[in-house]
């Protein structure tokens, strides 16, 4: 039993060293370009990142630390052989006014020793050990949470500003034709240069905002790498689109779910934290507790040559008893300082349990609000593009002003601002409460 559970776990350790190595080595070999959906980009996330296989180690890392507390219960058997050469030496002994010549031969000793101690702090450091696996397993959960909520907030900052940049590059064309068209006015004589200049002043501050917009997706992009963990010169050409990305339909399934706080992993964490000062009550009572040893040893020795004496029985079982008497208060202290520390997680499990009721609340109201925004930003960019289209045209005939084209210039470039702004929100929002109902 104990060589197949040993084994087992330097099994497991050496799976997670081979996976990191894979990983190294999947890096290396990453593809120039790699198309992803967000689901896919958080699956290999998760694959790569080095904090996860930390934090999945460190799960193991508590199996291994639980058989050794499990292991210490059980029989320990040490063997030994010593061999003693006594160098032709010769002992002497007087009895009764004779002495005795006893001769010191060779000798050499084969002994095995089996011991077994048993007390109630050790079955209880196994079931603090169970906490303390479960501890960990949350805290991966948690990490894996985090991670996956970081990939989606990076995914949608690509896929928003690379939809608002060809939105910018369609109004560039447009305006750069109403360029072109006033300063042939110019030249004919049917403009003034300064129309023409205000024109051009308009094409610049696009041509600025896209310059703007494509150094934002240079970096969101970056950002996203960095999650992948992916060389830098990598493309990633993202498969999804916006739309399905933040659809309608998932928020409102979200803000439609009941809150069961037993999934909260913040607050499943905590109830363990509770469960581990509970157990450490227990333990220190243990203090008080008896110690039981049992021990078996066996030794058999060889003598090389005449003489000798065989002092040391064969075999020897010994059983003791260790009780505590008195430790000056101690122990007693000790066990009022456990109780005191479980009496605070308790208060702090139920203090956390209501103010998860009204975060719950608060995040619901910030995805509702976030929602609101973008639809009425969405909405607001799509009638921005609409005005400066109509401006365009209208300023090709002659039916508006410069005046009106740079105000709808404007609106658009705001409009477009505000719209990522709200994007980003909502997808925070979302990704936010997703966490807090561990979905």
């Amino acid at each position: 039993m104990t060589v197949l559970l040993v084994t087992s776990t330097a099994v497991m350790a050496e799976d997670h060293v081979m996976a990191a190595t894979k990983s190294q080595e999947a890096r290396k070999s990453t593809p120039k370009v790699m198309s992803l959906s967000l689901k896919e980009a958080q699956d290999y996330a998760v694959k790569q990142n080095r904090s996860l296989r930390n934090a999945s180690l460190a799960v193991q890392q508590a199996y291994a630390a639980r058989w050794q507390t499990i292991a210490s219960l059980l029989p320990q058997v040490d063997g030994s052989y010593s061999y003693s050469n006594y160098l032709g030496y010769t002992a002497e002994m007087t009895m009764m006014g004779n002495k005795i010549n006893i001769a010191m031969p060779n000798v050499g000793a084969l002994g095995a020793t089996a011991t077994i101690g048993l007390n109630g702090q050790g079955v209880v450091g196994v079931l603090l050990q169970n906490i303390a696996i479960d501890m960990k397993k949350i805290s991966l959960e948690q990490s894996e949470t985090q991670l996956r909520g970081s990939v989606m907030s990076s995914y949608v900052s690509v896929l928003a500003l690379q939809s608002i940049s060809a939105l910018l590059d369609s109004s560039l064309v447009n305006i750069q034709d109403l360029e072109a068209i006033t300063q042939n006015a110019v030249d004919a004589g049917a403009a003034e240069q300064t129309t023409a200049d205000q024109i051009r002043v308009r094409v610049n501050t696009l041509k600025n905002s896209i310059n703007s917009q494509k150094r934002n997706i240079e970096l969101a992009n970056n950002s996203l790498k960095v999650l992948l963990d992916v060389p830098a010169e990598t493309e990633l050409v993202l498969t999804e689109e916006i739309d399905a990305v933040l659809s309608p339909d998932r928020v409102l399934t979200l803000l439609g779910e009941d809150f069961n706080i037993e999934n909260n992993l913040n607050y499943q964490l905590l109830r363990k934290q509770t469960d581990l000062a509970k157990t450490n009550v227990h333990l220190a009572g243990w203090a008080y507790g008896p110690t039981i040893a049992l021990a078996y040893n066996y030794q058999n020795q060889k003598y090389y040559g005449e003489g000798g004496m065989r002092m040391t029985p064969p075999n020897v079982v010994q059983v003791t008893v260790k009780m505590p008497l008195w430790s000056s208060g101690k122990r007693a202290a000790g066990v009022v300082e456990k109780k005191i520390a479980y009496e605070t997680a308790k208060n702090t499990l139920s203090e956390t349990t209501d103010n998860l009721q009204i975060q719950y609340h608060q995040l619901c109201f910030n995805l509702t609000n976030a929602y609101e925004t973008y639809m009425n930003e969405k909405d607001n960019i799509e009638v921005a593009r609409r005005v400066f289209a109509s401006a365009t045209n209208k300023y090709k005939y002659g039916a508006s002003s410069n005046m009106e084209l740079t105000n709808a210039s404007n609106d658009l470039i705001n409009a477009q601002s505000s719209y990522v702004q709200a994007m980003l929100s909502l997808v925070n929002a979302q990704v936010e409460l997703e966490k807090f109902l561990n979905n």
